[in-house]
């Protein structure tokens, strides 16, 4: 299958394009129904012959190509609408009727705050490619996208999610009007894997209540199942708390396909690289040390413990408190006895062959690296986090 994309240098068109260069090199399996020979990538610097010699030889068209902020109001119909009229022609020219998907805007409803130049620039584009459908007999998919978000989006351009990402990630300023506004937000995941759903004749349909997109079989339009509505208020929020995690260690709730963990996807795109790592606080003492590595809001904290030859650390017991103890290198003893009794459970541990052992409430534990050279490194997960007014942790040593 040979694909064009037009606007291939934009936020839709580099997403779309790195998707499809993992189905054509294998990398991406989880799309092996789709073979691609050959993908044209055409954006407004590319050369009218390549234009040409793609519409001749494309098995399916992406027009990601559009105009968002011209210099002047008279621009958007010429890149919006314009483009599309070239594109479709040089289609007919080579008698081409190859499926044609077209990306479109939620402002192409032209109601309320959305009746604008753009957006009529939008609705012409798409009464100009169904007409070009019924004329042709070509297939024709027209999707209005609502505001999208994710990684390699332009800040301070038309992206509100975008901009505050960049600018909380940067410690820049930004402003909020009003936080109680809402936004329909698609995440860039979300839409190409709909693009490639549609490559695959697989594309949702819908039909439009005013502004509200109505999924439903047989739909004049098309649409990308799962989008977000939320607030400014709580973009803001979910972000600031994603840039203290590097402080507090507190990683906050990212439940699957929830929107928080789409944006904080989105926020890590755009740090530099100053923050792309950080320090941690080292517990140091002549034993070795232990290193708190994450924190979560309902599923306790990471560590990670290293004792130095010959060390043996613990000698404590929990009530309530539970942990994994994951020896990752070197070679130890774990050993457990339940208070009260004289029986002592050993297990012998090493980073040769790497297992979890459970640190069982009631039991005093410790773990003794039996190298003479070699440091043990332990990762240890706790079932909550440390609470210093509240510790549970009481000392006893094990034998």
């Amino acid at each position: 299958m040979k694909i064009l994309i037009t606007g291939a240098a934009g936020f839709v068109g580099k997403n779309l394009v790195a998707a499809l260069k993992n189905i054509r090199d294998g990398k991406d399996r989880t799309r092996s129904a789709l073979c691609i020979d050959e993908i044209f990538e055409y954006d407004i610097d590319s050369p009218a012959s390549l234009l040409d010699e793609a519409c001749e030889a494309a098995d399916f068209v992406f027009n990601l190509a559009g105009v968002n902020r011209p210099q002047n109001p008279e621009e958007f119909m010429q890149g919006n609408f314009g483009f599309a009229s070239t594109l479709l022609e040089t289609l007919k020219k080579h008698g081409n009727k190859c499926p044609v998907m077209t990306s479109s805007s939620i402002q192409a409803t032209c109601i309320g705050r959305y009746d604008s130049d753009y957006g009529r620039s939008k609705k012409a584009g798409e009464e100009l490619i169904f007409a070009y459908g019924e004329e042709t007999g070509a297939k024709v998919l027209v999707y209005r996208f609502p505001n999208l978000f994710g990684k390699w989006c332009r800040p301070n351009y038309n992206s509100a999610v975008a901009t505050f990402c960049n600018n909380i990630a940067n410690d820049l300023p930004i402003t909020v009007n009003d936080p109680t506004v809402e936004l329909e937000l698609l995440y860039i995941d979300d839409l190409v894997a709909e693009m490639l759903d549609a490559l695959e004749g697989r594309e949702h349909r819908c039909t439009f209540d005013g502004i509200n997109t109505v999924l439903c079989d047989g739909g004049k339009y098309c649409a990308a199942p799962i989008t977000h509505k939320v607030t400014l208020g709580e973009i803001v929020e979910l972000l600031e708390a994603f840039k203290e995690q590097t402080s507090t260690l507190v990683m906050p709730e990212i439940p699957y396909n929830s929107f928080a963990k789409k944006l904080y996807s989105t926020y890590l795109s755009y740090l530099p690289k100053e923050k792309a790592s950080f320090a941690l606080k080292m517990n140091v003492d002549d034993r070795g040390s232990f290193t708190e590595l994450l924190k979560t809001e309902k599923c306790g904290q990471f560590s990670v413990n290293i004792s130095k030859p010959g060390i043996t650390k613990g000698q404590h017991w929990h009530n309530t408190k539970w942990e994994f103890f994951i020896v990752v290198s070197g070679h130890g003893l774990i050993q457990q006895r339940r208070i009260g009794s004289d029986e002592v459970l050993n297990f012998e541990v090493s980073g040769d062959k790497i297992e979890a052992v459970h640190m069982l409430p009631g039991y005093t534990h410790n773990i003794i690296n039996l190298s003479d050279s070699e440091n043990l490194v332990t990762v240890m997960w706790a079932n909550e986090q440390f609470d210093p007014s509240h510790p549970d942790t009481f000392f006893e040593v094990v034998e």
